[in-house]
């Protein structure tokens, strides 16, 4: 069976600030998918949060880019944004950056990820939700997952997986795209997947069958906007088992919390923390960042889940870890490297800031 997984996202608004998602809004979308199901549009659907974000996950066969479900996912988020209003919720719809749908919500400020494939025996996906960080935060989870052989042992003693995987890297600022083959190529790869603030792993791919693997969202709304209007909070499916990584493979990156951007105001550093649902609501100096993941077998299309994946003691070290790396982070306060970088805090006050004083800098003698 052809199948098409969409993976729809957008802050409609915050409950309380930007820390977590109002059940009458998850409620209010939750009615919304549950009527295009019913009409045929969509096979299958589960609604979820990850902080401040509501997470819209559908089935269907109506190929990716399909304006019927990107419209279906835009008029949710708009009908979830008047009542985030009627409930005075924070930044109601500040992911809704267009005023009217225009057949695709890319560039509109939602983030999506879609992958069509042939449903396998037994197909698993794992579905990756962020909050408080931004595209290119999945680059280090997606190298060690599908080219790191101290990672996912499957590269070296799983024959169906040995000649390795291809990356499609996105240049997110020239609006450029190249392919790097894992694992010759693996150096020239990271030297750009290793600058996740201009460089995103956008889909990865089986070399052998060509088959899709994994794919993320790669929007970044400071560019769409022209200014900060908060963070871009991605999402990635990853399809599991079989030839491609186990799923204790694709989740033991998670296991050391990277540092990702984001955080309060979008402008600082900090460490992923990977969560239940129920603890991805975050408060300490709006995060530490947070990642949920809920895992689905598909069965003829329908989502048979999820299983929260990070509900998991073995995780307890990775969250004790983020929390130490937050302590040493927020005592650096607003100098590098909590904070971001001159470059990248070009849709903050930073320019206002320099242009006042602009006419104060004398030449140096």
């Amino acid at each position: 069976m052809n199948i098409t997984l969409s993976v729809l996202k957008a802050d409609v608004g915050g409950f309380v600030g930007h820390s977590s998602s109002h059940p009458e809004v998850v409620e209010t979308a939750r009615q919304a998918l549950g009527k295009a199901k019913k009409s045929g549009l969509l096979i299958d659907y589960h609604i979820t949060i990850c902080g401040d974000d509501l997470e819209l996950i559908m089935t269907h066969q109506q190929g990716e880019e399909s304006q019927a479900i990107h419209k279906l996912a835009w008029d949710t988020f708009v009908e979830c944004t008047q009542v985030a209003r009627r409930l005075k919720l924070h930044g109601a719809g500040q992911d809704l950056l267009a005023e009217a749908f225009s057949g695709n919500v890319k560039g509109m400020g939602p983030g999506v990820a879609e992958m069509q494939f042939q449903e396998r025996e037994a197909e698993t996906v794992l579905i990756f939700m962020a909050d408080k960080t931004s595209a290119g935060a999945w680059n280090m989870p997606l190298y060690k997952i599908f080219a790191d052989p101290f990672n996912t042992i499957g590269l070296v003693i799983a024959a169906n997986m040995h000649n390795g995987f291809a990356f499609e890297v996105h240049d997110i600022k020239e609006h450029k795209k190249i392919t790097f083959s894992a694992p010759e190529e693996i150096y020239d790869l990271l030297v750009f997947i290793g600058a996740p603030s201009r460089y995103a792993v956008k889909a990865v791919y089986h070399r052998d069958t060509k088959e899709i693997a994994a794919v993320s969202s790669t929007q970044r709304l400071a560019l769409i906007a022209g200014r900060y209007v908060g963070k871009d909070d991605p999402v990635c499916i990853v399809r599991s088992q079989g030839q491609f990584p186990a799923v204790g493979e694709i989740l033991e990156p998670f296991s050391m919390p990277g540092l990702v951007e984001g955080w309060m105001r979008g402008s600082h550093h900090g460490p992923l923390m990977p969560v239940a649902v129920r603890d991805a609501n975050p408060s300490r100096f709006d995060g530490p960042p947070r990642v949920t993941c809920a895992g689905f077998q598909i069965a003829q299309g329908r989502l048979i889940g999820p299983r929260d994946m990070f509900d998991d003691p073995a995780f307890d070290p990775a969250r004790r870890w983020t929390n130490d790396i937050a302590e040493y982070l927020r005592r650096h306060g607003p100098f590098e490297p909590h904070r971001l970088p001159l470059e990248e805090m070009e849709y903050t006050t930073m320019p206002q800031v320099a242009k006042k004083l602009e006419g104060r800098f004398l030449p140096l003698e």
